[in-house]
């Protein structure tokens, strides 16, 4: 099984990219927001360490968001915790696909968290940020001051870029992406057989 990690800012359309892969995606956003709703642990786990944040089962992504915004220690906190959880979906993710050639990973802490290996093949996502600052705008949640709350606690943009495998250029239209999956996968056909 090839394993592909998806790079790139916030908001330049990682988990877009992912899915036109076409092979199984593991996105890490979607099973955090899994875990707020429907697991119990999380929940009494945060509610111990931030109590006057977390206070609401399922949670509450604006109790989240307070915590967020009021101390940046209570990001770390927060991930730390969700983490661990989000490693155990991926090792059930892992296992269910054994059999798969091919899986994304969109993992925003992918790098950060060490959570990918060496093996695997890094995918960066580059766009313009004029377009990204556009769409996070058009986010119904979006909030800037959380967003630089985030940004701090990644590497450096430039450093991702320089770790990939690949750049795949997203002007936000299907073509473009097709077409750059189209030789990314092709070079990794490449790069299996010499394996």
């Amino acid at each position: 099984m090839i394993r592909i990690g998806i790079l790139g800012d916030i908001g330049s359309g990682k988990s877009y990219v992912a899915r036109n892969f076409g092979y199984p995606v593991f996105n890490a956003d979607q099973e955090v927001s899994k875990l707020y709703k429907n697991n119990k642990k999380i929940f009494k786990s945060l509610n111990k360490l931030i109590p006057k944040y977390i206070f609401t089962f399922p949670i509450d992504k604006s109790e989240i968001s307070n915590a967020i915004l009021a101390n940046q220690g209570n990001l770390k906190k927060i991930i730390k915790i969700v983490h661990k959880e989000i490693r155990k979906k991926l090792s059930l993710f892992l296992i269910k696909n054994k059999k798969k050639e091919i899986v994304i990973l969109d993992i925003p802490l992918l790098l950060e968290n060490k959570i990918n290996n060496k093996k695997d093949r890094l995918v960066f996502v580059d766009s313009e940020k004029f377009k990204i600052n556009k769409r996070l705008k058009d986010r119904s949640n979006f909030n800037k001051k959380i967003l630089n709350k985030f940004k701090k606690i990644q590497l450096p943009i430039d450093y991702k870029k320089r770790k990939a495998h690949f750049i795949i250029k997203n002007d936000f239209t299907e073509k473009s992406v097709r077409f750059g999956i189209k030789k990314i996968l092709k070079e990794i056909n490449k790069w299996k057989k010499l394996f």
